[in-house]
């Protein structure tokens, strides 16, 4: 399961496991542009993906999906928790309350919910593999960038944590910090930049192919990608 699978990182992350067998479901709220990876998934592959209209804040539909996929398939393999949003950049006391609620529910709180809705799933696959994103943001804590810096930091807790339960199973949890890619988060968050100086979402989803198979073995650790370098490399463990 790819979550903000319509488009950037998610997309990119869809079909490249695609390539490598998995059938996907894909998570995102624009019924349009998941239809448009679809197309690409059964141009490539030959099969079909899931498509799951969603938005990410709606900690039912979540609950629903994990019922779903249960019915369906019995289990679940890989959770990709890729949505996230970026916020105002702001002074902290200017920033609306909804706007940073907003980036906890779908950076973090929408991460938790898919834990709690997919752990009993994840643990009837024989080698699981979670991998959610952080960035450099969760410990520069840069002025103006407090919603999106906190959440960030929040979701390597979360990971952390959860990795911790997972040590005595077959399950794996790992974060993946894309560092400065060709998006339009990126775009938004940095509007002065040349975007064709930044790797493409495509070529870290090559990169971090390894973080979902099942020879995986590290667990808790945060994976900084090496664009120069084309792969990924462990900045750090489970703490």
């Amino acid at each position: 399961m790819v979550t903000g699978a319509s488009r950037g990182i998610g997309r990119a992350a869809a079909l490249e496991l695609a390539r490598n067998g998995a059938h996907i479901i894909a998570v995102a709220r624009t019924t349009g542009a998941l239809e448009e990876l679809d197309d690409a998934i059964q141009e490539e592959t030959g099969k079909s993906a899931t498509l799951v209209p969603m938005d990410m804040g709606d900690g039912d539909a979540i609950d629903r999906l994990g019922a779903a996929i249960f019915e369906r398939w019995g289990k679940l393999d890989i959770f990709f928790g890729n949505a996230g949003v970026l916020g105002p950049i702001s002074p902290l006391g200017h920033i609306d309350p909804p706007d940073f609620e907003k980036v906890m529910n779908i950076n973090v709180t929408a991460n938790w919910r898919c834990i709690r809705s997919f752990d009993p799933l994840l643990k009837r696959s024989d080698a699981a593999r979670v991998v959610l994103v952080t960035s450099g943001a969760a410990s520069k804590c840069r002025a103006f960038w407090g919603p999106y810096s906190i959440s960030k930091a929040a979701t390597e807790c979360l990971a952390a944590t959860y990795a911790h339960e997972c040590e005595n199973s077959p399950i794996r949890v790992n974060l993946i910090n894309p560092g400065p890619i060709r998006t339009g988060m990126r775009a938004a968050a940095v509007p002065g930049e040349d975007p064709m100086t930044l790797p493409t979402p495509e070529e870290l989803a090559g990169a971090m192919l390894p973080l979902f198979s099942p020879d995986m073995e590290d667990n808790g650790a945060i994976f900084d990608f090496l664009p120069g370098e084309g792969r990924i490399e462990k900045r750090r463990g489970l703490a």
